[in-house]
């Protein structure tokens, strides 16, 4: 059963129709749970967490935004709010893998479990073009990632992504400009070296 067959049909449309205002928000959280859905998980995997932890960790964003809810005070913004969410509890996940990993080395390998068998998804992002992008948003610093990211494949806009991870709008809109001229550059590198076809 996926989380959208846990959520109760309402008569909303899209993400837009959630916006109305903060007391229906609140009252209509199977909306947002099922209008974000899709959002909150490709940011989850795109911020970096494993196939196999991302229900998890997506199951936690919606707890806390579930108690959050009526904390947010520009119901507009409720998509950059969202980002927010998932930006801190992937951060606190990535903080509770490395301390366990770090535990973990201290026990012999072999007693760790076998590594599980690819899913789908796994076997779907080892395209070459899927490859590809995540090599060249791996020459990105982390800021200009993150932008590049929000932007070019969550279609955020610059206001979104400076009320998102907290920063004017002006650093929003020359980070940007900065994120797609560093991709541009890293692409047209491995264009020249053969690494990808022109297209």
């Amino acid at each position: 059963m996926s989380g959208h067959d846990l959520v109760a049909s309402a008569p909303l449309a899209g993400p837009g129709s959630v916006h109305d205002d903060l007391p229906d928000l609140v009252q209509n959280f199977p909306a947002v749970y099922r209008d974000y859905f899709d959002f909150v998980w490709s940011c989850t995997r795109r911020l970096g967490v494993s196939a196999a932890a991302t229900d998890d960790v997506v199951q936690e964003v919606f707890i806390v935004i579930h108690a959050r809810l009526h904390t947010l005070e520009q119901p507009t913004a409720l998509r950059s709010w969202i980002y927010g969410v998932v930006r801190r509890v992937v951060s606190a996940h990535h903080r509770a893998r490395r301390a366990k990993l770090d535990s973990a080395s201290q026990f012999d390998l072999a007693e760790l479990p076998s590594p599980r068998q690819p899913t789908p998804l796994d076997l779907a992002e080892q395209n070459d073009q899927v490859k590809l992008l995540w090599s060249v948003l791996d020459e990105l610093d982390d800021d200009k990632r993150e932008v590049f990211v929000l932007a070019e494949l969550e279609e955020m806009t610059a206001p979104e992504i400076s009320e998102a991870i907290d920063i004017p709008i002006n650093t929003a809109y020359s980070r940007l400009r900065a994120a797609r001229q560093a991709f541009n550059e890293a692409l047209a590198r491995r264009v020249a070296r053969g690494d990808v076809c022109r297209t």
